[in-house]
């Protein structure tokens, strides 16, 4: 068709819309008014009655979506998709010990699950000990304590790390749980250049939503560069980072937002690193990321579209990368913890089976599945098996593996995408202007654009503008509450005994000589991995490694400029 024809063509769509909006359905609006005035996606993105195509859809349908596996990657990172493998379907799990974390662990892998997700108590992410007094009612609480070396072969007794691929949500003392990882390998027989998985490493997303940092943000940056430089020689099949809009997306912001802030995330962890003498293509075909996957289907579709193609031209055109794997924004999903209710809990299954098939849609490489009991305590293994087959239904009966980017085309999902691709660079632009995502973070521009987000979502369930179903419409007499699951109080006296027993099995002076040598090394330029590493192989603490970390670095303390 001509240039000439196609303008023809959409003038005439054009010309038949407005006498569709003009007549059918004025008279139908005139007799049963729409339900609202205005409909918006969840995150107050306008949505039209009916999209038609744009004028440059099809004539930029090259340069703007392309073939699934190719440049710019709207359509997916693999030329076949789920139609040669399906995402690993990785739950998420952790909590008390690691003798009872393996169990769930155990369990999840004789159940279909393909690669596991560690999560870890607030003090392992903070670099305490679980006898430290700032560990006090928190140990095994919201995911397992692991102390030494000693809790991490526990954590992974009878599972080959050869054979199974993990993925650590861990950032301030990454770099300590990673060498863990490394050294269980070294005890299985595993060398690390075996090794497949993930550890989350994304600091600055700490700083900016979730407060679980320690160091300030120079000697953090510096650790996980460090990671890409050892990483690249040495565990050279591992994602060095998983770079998280989740943790952004669940304190509140919208889809761009989600989307912005991640994506200048990256931008700063490929600036720092490339300042460290490392060539963007050596260690960028690893970078990671991690999104939410919330219940506006289409929205959430569009959004991991619209994220893929913008980190492609970032990498292609402001880092000249050249390989093809350096462009690629490969994602796990996890769906949406906040978009659970307490009340009435089992329509937790049915948002999470929608989110589920948002992540499908939108092409994620790896999914976890929330659990329908998580708004209240951690997941029974009852939840959690429906969670782990939620996945597997969509994966094996719905269909939609059977074709790639099955939404791309529809003229909705094709604009918005537009959309949030526009509004994400914006904000990419703004942090550029303030001098980068520290300085953004440092002056709390990217903080209060979240709370602002999370404050107007807030108000419009309050205002009953938006329905959370069971919780502002549809509520019932609950009656008597669902069997829930606890962590035994007693798990922070189990963890400071085995703690006691490490220290004293282990050879002390060893461990100090090693803490020594890598405090000396944090005054310096080294790379902290293989110091980090040598003590972790002695059995010294979490607690005593960043201890050591901190005389030198110090601790962080949010401060507003």
């Amino acid at each position: 068709m001509s240039e000439k024809s196609k303008c023809e063509s959409l003038a005439k769509i054009e010309e038949g819309k407005q006498k569709w909006t003009d007549g059918p359905v004025a008279k139908t609006v005139g007799r049963f008014p729409e339900r609202k005035e205005e409909f918006v996606t969840v995150s107050d993105e306008p949505v039209e009655r009916l999209y038609t195509p744009e004028s440059g859809m099809m004539k930029e349908y090259n340069d703007k979506l392309g073939f699934p596996g190719e440049f710019p990657y709207t359509r997916g990172v693999q030329p076949t998709m789920y139609r040669g493998r399906l995402w690993t379907m990785r739950m998420y799990a952790g909590f008390s010990t690691a003798e009872e974390s393996n169990k769930r662990y155990r369990y999840l892998l004789e159940q279909g699950s393909t690669g596991l997700s560690v999560a870890f108590d607030l003090p392992t992410q903070i670099g305490y000990d679980s006898d430290d007094e700032m560990a006090a009612g928190e140990v095994g609480k919201v995911g397992v304590a692991i102390d030494s070396l000693a809790d991490m072969e526990t954590l992974f007794d009878g599972i080959p790390l050869d054979k199974v691929s993990t993925s650590m949500t861990i950032n301030s003392s990454a770099a300590i749980l990673l060498a863990m990882y490394i050294a269980v390998g070294e005890k299985q027989g595993v060398s690390a250049d075996k090794l497949t998985g993930t550890i989350q490493n994304d600091i600055l997303k700490e700083y900016i939503a979730r407060g679980t940092y320690r160091f300030p943000p120079k000697p953090s940056l510096r650790l996980i560069s460090n990671i890409f430089e050892y990483c690249t020689k040495s565990v050279p099949r591992w994602n060095t980072i998983s770079i998280s809009g989740y943790h952004i997306r669940e304190a509140g912001s919208t889809a761009a937002q989600e989307v912005g802030f991640t994506i200048a995330d990256a931008i700063c962890y490929v600036e720092t690193a490339m300042k460290a003498g490392l060539k963007v293509d050596d260690f960028a075909p690893r970078l990671a990321f991690f999104f939410a996957a919330h219940t506006d289907l289409l929205e959430e579709v569009a959004k991991f579209r619209a994220a893929r193609r913008l980190y492609a031209k970032i990498m292609k055109d402001r880092f000249k990368a050249e390989s093809p794997k350096s462009w690629m924004l490969r994602f796990h999903t996890q769906t949406g913890g906040v978009t659970l209710t307490a009340q009435q809990p089992d329509n937790n299954i049915v948002r999470v089976a929608i989110q589920t098939l948002a992540a499908v849609l939108g092409g994620t490489q790896s999914l976890h599945t929330n659990s329908k009991d998580e708004a209240l305590a951690l997941p029974t293994e009852d939840s959690v098996r429906v969670a782990l087959r939620t996945q597997q239904i969509v994966a094996e009966e719905s269909g939609v593996t059977s074709t790639i980017d099955p939404l791309g085309g529809s003229f909705y999902v094709e604009q918005l995408t537009d959309k949030i691709e526009a509004e994400a660079l914006a904000y990419i632009e703004k942090i550029d202007e303030l001098g980068g995502m520290v300085p953004a973070i440092e002056q709390g521009y990217v903080q209060k654009e979240i709370e602002n987000s999370a404050y107007n979502y807030g108000q419009s369930i309050e205002s009953n503008d938006r329905v959370v179903v069971g919780v502002n419409k549809y509520q019932i007499d609950e009656g008597k509450t669902m069997p829930l699951f606890k962590v035994d109080d007693s798990v922070g006296k189990r963890q400071a005994d085995k703690i006691a027993k490490v220290k004293a099995d282990r050879d002390n002076d060893a461990v100090a000589a090693k803490l020594d040598a890598l405090k000396a090394a944090s005054k310096g330029d080294d790379n902290l991995m293989p110091f980090i590493l040598d003590a972790v192989r002695e059995y010294a603490t979490i607690g005593e490694i960043c201890g050591a970390m901190e005389g030198v670095f110090g601790q962080y303390t949010e401060t507003f400029n």
